[in-house]
């Protein structure tokens, strides 16, 4: 069982690490060649991060939450034509919706944009800007959430290959926009905007050949009778909260933002990105592989088989995320300097962002688990639990964040640079925190039973992580020093510091007994 998984984990992960890369390449390509100081970047991150949150609703959030186990259900009890029909139903009823919403956000863009970032400067332009970005960033929405539902469709027949493929060709686009359109332009965060909308419309075109390869689409239709479609609706509202809140809470943590200094929506941006690459390689792409198993496993009424699979996932999770929290940490300043000290991106940049960056790796390992446990529920269709642990993670980030910004405001520093830190670190809270409930959740629901052998496995990994962080910090120098090098200097001595602190920490975790049979799935396979 767990070999399968790993197989489609490595293979949707190897998609990821591409599309990580190339979104690494574009984030490169903007903080070369644009600044940040003007304002304008953070007006063009305002205005993409709105639509791309929204998407964690009704893409893969929610959406495929909701879906993925209705359809891998329907696959278990009924026929391909039924199937068929649900996802026809399903596509007409989500586009039909999604077009309703995105019609008024396009209206209401100056409204949007004054309630989301309330900081921005209306005398400057910062703020008309914004809402003309936002004009042509909010229909990536409606392109980006039938992309989802297609590739849960397609997820559910165990092709992950063009679905994970997607965000890779997002990447190219906004790359090519960028480079070669956006410098010919008068105001080329305005083409940037654009490039996100050819985006959206160049990944749901992906999609098609696959979906009429398996026979899975026919004629879109709104439906809302569709005993399918009113189960995924119902289950839909619970997973909005769920399945979402930390995307949730870094966007509100970004709309706090534009009250302090400009360029603290871009600082954490940046760090934001950096903390994705690991998240999105390992952890998103674990999560979107068991959930599918996960789901026929509770179809089958298999709960061994689901227990071992969660279990099987959590090992593996803390194999990977708890030595990449460490390191994104340890290495911060060198990672900023490295990918985007560059062009436009100065020195005080650098320095922001690797702060920022700091405290994001505290929330990496919280944002995991939360990946990979809410799918025990979701499985389930138990949708209610995680939106409660998730309103409470953010009741909590965003309870810090205002007694934050009023002590800030009482004292007179609002507007000084550095405070965006705090907000990484109450990000950081609320993830630890709602991945606490979910865990006392599935365990108290009996459902999750962990194998033996996990207090022995997790001192192995702390000591692993400690010799590795040690030697990384030993290594790897300031961040001043790493400012002073030139490219091709920074990029082999960064990728030194990645093989020698991987070598460093599986060569302890050998040493402290652990072995691959520990990573195992104790369930014969199937």
């Amino acid at each position: 069982m767990s070999r399968g998984i790993l197989r489609s984990t490595g293979y949707v992960g190897f998609l990821t690490f591409i599309s990580r890369v190339t979104g690494l390449l574009r984030d490169m390509v903007y903080a070369r060649m644009f600044p940040t100081g003007t304002g304008l970047m953070d007006a063009f991150f305002v205005a993409n991060q709105f639509p791309n949150t929204l998407r964690r609703f009704f893409a893969e959030g929610a959406f495929s939450q909701a879906f993925v186990p209705i359809v891998s259900e329907y696959r278990s009890r009924q026929s391909h034509d039924e199937v068929r029909e649900l996802i026809d139903s399903a596509a007409g009823t989500l586009a039909t919706v999604l077009f309703g919403v995105t019609a008024h956000g396009v209206m209401l863009a100056p409204l949007l944009i004054l309630v989301l970032a309330p900081g921005f400067d209306q005398h400057d332009g910062q703020r008309e800007m914004a809402a003309h970005m936002l004009r042509w960033t909010f229909p990536y929405l409606l392109f980006v959430s039938l992309t989802a539902l297609a590739g849960g469709a397609l997820n559910s027949y165990g092709r992950y290959g063009i679905p994970a493929f997607t965000s890779t060709a997002l990447n190219l686009t906004a790359i090519v926009f960028a480079i070669w359109i956006a410098p010919q332009t008068a105001i080329p965060e305005i083409t940037l905007a654009i490039g996100v909308f050819v985006a959206g419309v160049v990944q749901l075109a992906m999609q098609f050949p696959s979906m009429l390869k398996l026979g899975l689409l026919r004629r879109p239709r709104f439906n809302w009778r569709h005993e399918g479609v009113r189960r995924i609706a119902k289950l839909m509202g619970p997973a909005i909260l769920g399945s979402s809140m930390g995307q949730i809470s870094v966007w509100l943590s970004s709309s706090i933002a534009t009250l302090l200094a400009k360029g603290s929506v871009a600082w954490l941006y940046y760090a934001d990105r950096l903390v994705e690459f690991p998240l999105g390689v390992f952890s998103i792409a674990l999560a979107t592989v068991i959930l599918p198993g996960l789901s026929k496993q509770h179809a089958e009424q298999s709960l061994t088989h689901f227990s071992a699979t969660l279990d099987w996932a959590l090992r593996t999770l803390m194999l990977i995320v708890m030595p990449a929290s460490v390191a994104l940490f340890v290495l911060a300043g060198p990672l900023t300097v490295a990918i985007f000290h560059y062009g436009k991106f100065t020195s005080d940049d650098a320095y922001m962002t690797r702060c920022a960056l700091m405290a994001y790796a505290f929330a990496l390992l919280g944002w995991s688990l939360v990946k990979v446990l809410a799918p025990g529920f979701f499985a389930r269709q138990d949708t209610k639990t995680p939106m409660r642990t998730a309103m409470g993670s953010l009741i909590i980030t965003m309870a810090l964040n205002v007694a934050f910004v009023a002590t800030a405001y009482f004292y007179g520093k609002l507007r000084d640079p550095g405070l965006h830190i705090v907000l990484a670190l109450t990000n950081a809270v609320g993830a630890l925190a709602n991945a606490y409930w979910l865990y006392r959740g599935l365990r108290r629901q009996g459902v999750l039973i962990p194998s033996a052998g996990w207090g022995a496995l997790w001192a192995r990994i702390l000591v692993a992580n400690v010799a590795m962080g040690a030697s990384l910090y030993a290594f790897a120098g300031n961040t001043e020093f790493w400012l002073t090098l030139h490219t091709w200097d920074r990029v082999w001595r960064l990728a030194l510091c990645v093989l020698g602190g991987a070598s460093v920490y599986f060569a302890t975790l050998w040493f402290a007994g652990a072995r691959p049979q520990h990573f195992r799935s104790h369930v014969p396979h199937e």
